[in-house]
Formats: structure tokens, sequence, C-alpha cells
């Protein structure tokens, strides 16, 4: 069903401000996930080992959290480090853990076998992190399977139909244009198209001063093993020569959306759409973070009743296009670790996807 063995964003760090204990079901796991006074995240099982009492409706005591039923009390490792009114602790009394990270403003954790997480695997995404590139990030629940969304995201020929008025522009990019690059790489893939002489999309109009000059469009997006996608968006002046690297004023954008499986058919979906043009004016940032919502709703409402007609017919057998070659090799990678992992092979190759960022 999921694979485990791989890293997956459980939160944006402004998402655990204030000492908060929050509560996120990962895998069909209840999780708690909180930030300690020194700064570092926990993940623990959110059922308390006593009574089943979900540990988000206890309190922080600083890198602990204690139960509010009956007081029990966790360190950051689930052991189990006081029990009010008993002076012996069972050693083996506590919660499981689960091996959590910070990086680039995101708590990521580790599903699987604790001995194979390895930190220096996460991915890395230095836009996150760079003052020179300024965003928003948000957070987006789908009422369905994560997969659904990776398959919107693998052929942006979708921009055409579902995005026409918002992140599109016109149905004229599905007719005129194809990628010029498909490429399947060991832990995803990577696709570019270009879209010559054509109007700013309404997203992109917005935010530039010349709304009615005609663009060259490139888009290539990353897809990696679990559910990870990254997208670099270029708009240059028509015929000025940037598919020939000639890129004077050119604006650029970069993507980033994780998605990590919630359940079955639900999904958590955390992104954030950065640019690096806007100085110090974040009405810029705000612009683009309203109509990536606009045009993520349009996903939303299109993808969550497909999930329906899938659950209606858990039968219905989807055909392949030729467009579909990136989607279908991603599933089939994906299907081939969890059959590995089942079996007790390696993790999911990280020092490829490393490379592949890189």
């Amino acid at each position: 069903m999921f694979l485990k063995n791989c890293w997956y964003v459980a939160a944006w760090d402004h998402e655990l401000i204030d000492g908060r204990l929050l509560a996120r079901t990962i895998l069909e796991e209840p999780v708690l996930v909180f930030m300690g006074e020194s700064g570092q995240p926990v993940a623990l099982d959110n059922r308390c080992c006593h009574r089943g009492a979900p540990l988000s409706m206890g309190r922080r005591e600083g890198d602990c959290v204690r139960c509010m039923y009956h007081g029990l009390k966790f360190d950051a490792a689930g052991k189990c480090i006081q029990i009010p009114g008993q002076d012996k602790i069972p050693a083996k009394l506590g919660v499981r853990s689960y091996p959590v990270a910070l990086r680039n403003h995101l708590v990521w954790i580790w599903m699987g076998d604790p001995a194979l997480a390895d930190p220096a695997a996460i991915i890395d995404y230095p836009y996150l992190r760079d003052p020179a590139w300024k965003g928003v990030p948000d957070y987006m629940h789908y009422d369905a399977n994560y997969l659904l969304i990776v398959d919107n995201l693998s052929d942006f020929a979708h921009l055409a139909f579902v995005h026409t008025n918002t992140l599109g522009g016109s149905e004229e990019y599905a007719y005129t244009t194809k990628p010029v690059a498909v490429e399947r790489l060991p832990n995803g893939f990577r696709v570019e198209r270009w879209h010559l002489d054509s109007a700013p999309p309404p997203f992109h109009a917005k935010v530039i001063r010349d709304k009615q000059a005609a663009v060259d469009r490139r888009n290539i997006g990353h897809m990696h093993l679990p559910g990870i996608f990254f997208l670099e968006t270029l708009f240059a002046p028509a015929g000025g020569g940037a598919r020939e690297g000639k890129l004077e004023g050119a604006r650029q954008y970069r993507n980033c959306q994780f998605m990590t499986p919630e359940t079955r058919r639900t999904t958590h979906f955390f992104w954030n759409y950065l640019n690096d043009f806007e100085g110090d004016d974040s009405t810029i940032s705000r612009s683009l973070h309203a109509s990536l919502i606009e045009g993520f709703m349009e996903d939303k409402a299109l993808i969550e009743a497909q999930q329906k007609v899938l659950d209606d017919d858990p039968d219905f057998p989807m055909v392949a296009v030729t467009a579909d070659a990136a989607l279908t090799h991603f599933r089939r990678m994906l299907e081939q670790r969890i059959a590995e992992e089942q079996v007790g092979q390696t993790p999911l190759d990280t020092q490829a996807v490393r490379r592949q960022v890189a």
C-alpha cells in the first residue's frame, strides 16, 4: 500500500509554533508531532499506552509530553518517564517514536524501520532557504489517494483544460506544445515543455507590468519517489532567445509540492510557490499564493471527483495515452520499491535522489 522506508513531510515548522501538539495521521498511523523547547521536532504514536487517550490532547513539557488523562509523561524517544503515584516504571513502558528531522522549514518523518533512517538522505530544495526566493508556504488536504495527485502533476497538458483561466492561460497549450524531453530516472522522472510566443497566463500577468506582451514559456518538472514534485517555470520575452540561454528580461518561479499519504484515499499536500524578482514587494508573493490556491482548488475538485468514481468502481480500467509515459514509469518504480521493501531489500536509493536534484 505505501512505501515506508523513505522520508515524508509531516508538517511545516510554522504549524508547530507556540508549543502546538499537532495530531496528523500519516500512512494510516496516528502521529503526534510537536516542536520541543530545544527546537527539535518530536514525533510519537498519538495514543497513550495506558488507556489510548490521544497525546495530542496532552501538554508539552520541555521536549516531553504529558498525557492529560492520568498524567503519564513520555520523553522524545517515547519512553514513559513518570507515572503520578507510581514510583517504579516498567523499562519497556512507552509509545512508539518516529525519526524526524527539520530541513528548510519542513518537518520530515520516517515511518519505516528506524535503523534505516538517514537524515542525510532527505531530498534538498535549496530555494526554500535562499532569501532571494520568496513565497508563502501552505498546506491543503485532499480527499483522494496521493497517486492521483502525482498523476495530475505528471502531464502539463492538463493546464490547458483544468486551468484555462488561472494557471494555464488557454487550451492552445495542449494542442501546440509537446514535451521536448521526458527522462526516466532511477527515482522519478524529468519532463521539459516549451510554449513559444504565447500570451502570459493570468497568474503571471497579475505580477508583471506589461500584461499583453507575448512570452516564451518553459516548464521543467521533476517528480521524485515517494511523491515529491519540483517545478521550474520560466517566462521570457517571446523570440528573445530563451531556448538558447538568453534570459534578459525573464521571470522565473520555483514550485515545490510534497504529497504525504494520510490514508489510502486521503492526502496531506504541502507546497510553496517561490519567485526571485519581487524584492521588498511582498504583494507579489501574496498574489501568487492566491493564484495558486485558485488553481489548486480546480485540481482538487477534479481529483476528488475522480476518487469518488474509483471508489464506486474499483475495477474501472484506466487507459493510458502517449502523454502518460512519465506517470506510468513512476507508478512502476513505486510498485517495484514497495515489493522490494516487503521482502526486506534496501530502502529508497537516496543517493540517486540527491544526484538528480544536484
